[in-house]
């Protein structure tokens, strides 16, 4: 059995789930550079806290804008990693909701990441995942 391509059948909700979560990634690795340029600066009290953080944003944003623009892409291992960093993202929209007194922003992060759960558990984002494992007699 011969290796499958990702195909150009990729359905929208995957497509557009790997937009939401691209921005996502993205806007984690500017956060990094943001800390790295305020701990060369002297901006923070704590330069090694300050990269550390950055190192944690930068890691953590690049794989994370690495899977949107996998399923952007149709590759499906980018729906694992767009899942998880939506699983995660949870505790922060209930916190900000709660705790912060920042709502509107808890709502906004919220309806993004419950979007984009709902784009890769839809039925074409199941259905095109499960592609992969039917085997077909080609021979």
């Amino acid at each position: 059995m011969r290796p499958k391509l990702p195909d150009s059948g990729v359905p929208a909700p995957v497509r557009a789930a790997g937009l939401l979560v691209s921005v996502q990634g993205a806007t984690a690795v500017v956060v990094a550079l943001v800390l790295v340029i305020r701990g060369a600066a002297g901006a923070d009290e704590s330069v090694i806290n300050g990269f550390g953080t950055a190192i944690w944003f930068a890691a953590l944003g690049g794989a994370v804008l690495a899977g949107g623009v996998a399923l952007i892409l149709g590759h499906r291992w980018g729906r694992a990693i767009a899942i998880v960093a939506q699983l995660l993202l949870l505790p922060v929209v209930w916190s900000l909701l709660t705790d912060s007194g920042r709502p509107v922003l808890g709502s906004l992060l919220g309806i993004v990441v419950v979007g984009v759960l709902v784009c890769l558990f839809s039925g074409p984002a199941t259905r095109w995942l499960a592609d992969d494992y039917v085997e077909t007699d080609d021979a």
